[in-house]
Parts: structure tokens; sequence; C-alpha cells
């Protein structure tokens, strides 16, 4: 399985090399947001890759979120969504 860190974004479906996989949110935090804990369809070796692809929306209260439009990426094909938030150490 995989742990992402999210905040206030709601995800519809996550697939791993294509296939369905299942996902949970984990507990809220107030300030850390919110764990998505992702279970992998099949097993990996070590050294495989996974694409995994996630279905989501931002809301007006997803913080630090930036879109580049299609032209703005290096394809001129899709939009890119980055953050700028970066893991603290408490």
């Amino acid at each position: 399985s995989q742990v992402l860190d999210t905040k206030d974004v709601q995800v519809f479906k996550v697939t791993v090399n294509g296939q369905d996989a299942k996902f949970a949110f984990g507990e809220k935090h107030s300030f850390k947001g919110t764990p998505l804990e992702i279970t992998f369809p099949n097993e990996l070796r070590r050294g495989q890759e996974a694409i995994v692809e996630i279905s989501f929306e931002t809301s007006p209260q997803s913080s630090a979120l930036q879109w580049f439009t299609p032209e703005q990426t290096s394809g001129k094909k899709h939009p890119f969504l980055f953050s700028q938030c970066q893991v603290e150490f408490i």
C-alpha cells in the first residue's frame, strides 16, 4: 500500500497500473491534513514500477495548490496541478 498526504480534496477513483485500487482516508488532522491510503490490487516485486492515477477534485479550501494550463506545460495537452506544501518535521 501507499499513503499520501491530502487536504480538502475529494477522491473519486484510484487505479494502479490500470486496475481499480481500494482507497480510504485516515483520520483528519487540523493542520496536517488527511492521509489517503491506497491498497494496490496486486503485489509489486522489488524494483517494479507502478503507475498510480487518482481522479480527484480540489475545493476552495484546498491550500497551496496551483494549476498550469495546458499551454504552460511542455506537452501543451493537459493541465498540471502542483502543490507548494512541503513536509514539516516536528
